[in-house]
């Protein structure tokens, strides 16, 4: 197994003065962008729908501050945007992943998905970018997936669609703002092993340890993504050094999709 090794975990100040909206940051990779980005200096409001795991996450920086947030309600999303001063960095990550084939999503579960993964970042997008614009800077970070338009996975039809309209999502704000100094990029991750992943994995019953098996032998790393690696490339994308780069997919999966 190959030992992983995360670099910036001591505290820095790549982020410093930034202000960040992470949504889905109660657990996975959201809480591990919003842990990364503290301990880069910038201030963190995390959102998430699960209250207690915003509270303990709360409890571990003094940088992070926490909302509870349906990112599927738009009423709840315009009243958090304006009743802050502004933020620097959108990190969209929540989603929902749908199993199953064409044949198996039936239209409450189109909806749901395209609720969850595409129009909750349409809305989210549409209430921060004002404020970006008006400052002349922002960084808008969108979760995508290589279940997309990039790679085609089985049982995974509309979560598939979902991610392919956020990379197309992305690349449209990024050419209608790149002029006004707000970048938007997608992160495009394999499997991850992630409380969720866990989660779906229970639930499809059976042989737990087969399964978890079969994920890491279609790696070509043979290991499974860890949600610190997916949060490196979060704060990379929201600090000044990815200042050149916008309306990009930034494929992390371990070389899975090769």
């Amino acid at each position: 197994m190959t030992q992983i090794t995360h670099a910036h975990e001591a505290a820095g100040t790549r982020l410093q003065g930034k202000r960040c909206l992470i949504t889905a940051a109660g657990a996975g990779i959201g809480r591990e962008a919003a842990l990364a980005c503290a301990r880069e200096g910038a201030t963190v409001l995390a959102t998430d729908i699960d209250a207690r795991a915003l509270a303990e996450l709360e409890a571990q920086s003094g940088s992070i501050r926490t909302l509870a947030l349906d990112v599927t309600d738009p009423n709840a999303i315009d009243d958090l945007v304006r009743s802050q001063s502004g933020f620097d960095v959108l990190f969209n990550c929540a989603g929902y992943v749908h199993q199953g084939s064409i044949l198996d999503c039936d239209e409450a579960a189109w909806r749901r998905s395209f609720d969850i993964n595409v129009h909750s970042m349409y809305r989210l997008c549409r209430a921060v970018l004002p404020g970006m614009i008006e400052r002349g800077r922002g960084s808008i970070i969108n979760m995508s997936s290589v279940a997309s338009s990039i790679k085609g996975v089985p049982n995974r039809f509309v979560y598939g669609v979902t991610k392919a309209a956020v990379i197309g999502l992305t690349k449209s704000i990024a050419a209608d703002f790149v002029a006004q100094g707000v970048r938007c990029n997608a992160i495009c991750p394999g499997t991850v092993r992630t409380p969720s992943l866990a989660q779906r994995v229970a639930a499809l019953g059976g042989d737990e340890e087969a399964v978890w098996r079969s994920f890491t032998e279609r790696q070509p790393m043979g290991r499974l993504g860890d949600p610190k690696e997916i949060a490196a490339l979060v704060v990379y994308l929201a600090s000044e050094e990815s200042s050149f780069t916008t309306g990009q997919t930034h494929i992390i999966d371990g070389g899975w999709s090769n």
